[in-house]
């Protein structure tokens, strides 16, 4: 459950020590606002900042500058209020046992278990990863989502970066934007697939089923690599490789060139006549290889992390049944 609230959303002020000040430098004169003030305040991601521009949380020469559009002169001087809104905040923390394998005083990497919800949401408001991280860290609650800057579906497993700091969790989102942060998934599809490839196809809502994701003409980008390593008779096991992070992206590019992900019931659900691969209860995916450059001291650095016990069973029987 999320925590009531002891104050109304219309008596919130922003504390003076939180505020952040200064002058949108003369070279940015012509630039549209957003950008002026992601090169002022170069910790906040340009996005981040117009949606404070929009909550009325800038002030350009003393008044509030809620269009993003708008056009910088230079000179003009800055009010910013990054402190985080009470909702942001009203999320309980709970003791969990939460597999880290990596922690700094920038980013912690945590190896997510098959059956973790990552964030609060309709059905899941307590239990989840995001509470987890505020008891583990509470320092996370004065950060947009506890500092969680990507995700995996209820039922993958495996490793996940979490920002610390409000510079780190900027500095993630840019690198996943310009693709340096490198995941690899193992997933285990129905079929053989002959031969490695790629699969460049827009991801948007299904037309009519609006819990799934599907190839449709004007959704976002999504690219996804596979490559083959191991085939069984009725299964073949790949490696994928994400340019993109779109929702359910591995699952519903895999699904479209007809070899859905074993145990996948959303996107997958024709049978194999294998009873062990159609008895699999969860979709067959798991975040295997993480690769990144460190926030603060630009080291590359990078993990990795082995099936769990169910995944690697169902390999080990596989393996143990092919000639």
């Amino acid at each position: 459950m999320m925590k009531a609230l002891e104050t109304n959303a219309g008596d919130y002020s922003p504390s003076p020590a939180a505020l952040r000040r200064g002058t949108i430098p003369r070279e940015c004169a012509g630039l549209r606002l957003d950008a002026a003030l992601a090169q002022l305040f170069p910790d906040f991601s340009r996005s981040r900042l117009q949606a404070w521009m929009k909550a009325g949380r800038v002030r350009v020469a003393g008044a509030p500058a809620e269009d993003p559009k708008a056009k910088a002169w230079g000179g003009e001087s800055v009010e910013l209020d990054p402190t985080p809104e009470p909702l942001l905040a009203a999320h309980v923390a709970e003791a969990m046992d939460l597999p880290v394998i990596h922690e700094d005083e920038a980013i912690l990497v945590i190896d997510k278990p098959v059956g973790l919800v990552v964030h609060p949401g309709s059905g899941n408001w307590s239990g989840t990863l995001l509470n987890a991280l505020l008891h583990h860290a509470p320092e996370l609650e004065q950060l947009p989502r506890a500092g969680i800057v990507h995700r995996l579906d209820k039922d993958t497993s495996g490793l996940m970066v979490v920002a610390k700091t409000l510079a780190a969790q900027t500095d993630l989102v840019r690198q996943l934007q310009a693709r340096s942060v490198k995941r690899h998934y193992l997933a285990l599809v129905q079929g053989l697939l002959a031969r490695d490839g790629t699969v460049d196809a827009p991801i948007g809502r299904h037309p009519s089923q609006r819990v799934k994701m599907a190839v449709v003409a004007g959704g976002r980008e999504a690219r996804t690599h596979y490559q083959v390593l191991e085939r069984f008779p009725r299964a073949t096991l790949v490696e994928c490789r994400l340019d993109t992070g779109r929702t359910h992206q591995i699952r519903v590019h895999m699904a479209s060139l007809g070899h859905p992900l074993v145990g996948d019931e959303t996107y997958g659900r024709r049978r194999t006549g294998d009873a062990l691969l159609d008895a699999f209860p969860r979709q067959a995916l798991h975040a295997w290889r993480l690769g990144l450059i460190h926030p603060e001291n630009g080291e590359t650095m990078h993990w990795e992390s082995p099936p769990p016990a169910d995944f690697a069973q169902l390999l080990a029987e596989l393996r143990s049944r092919t000639p």
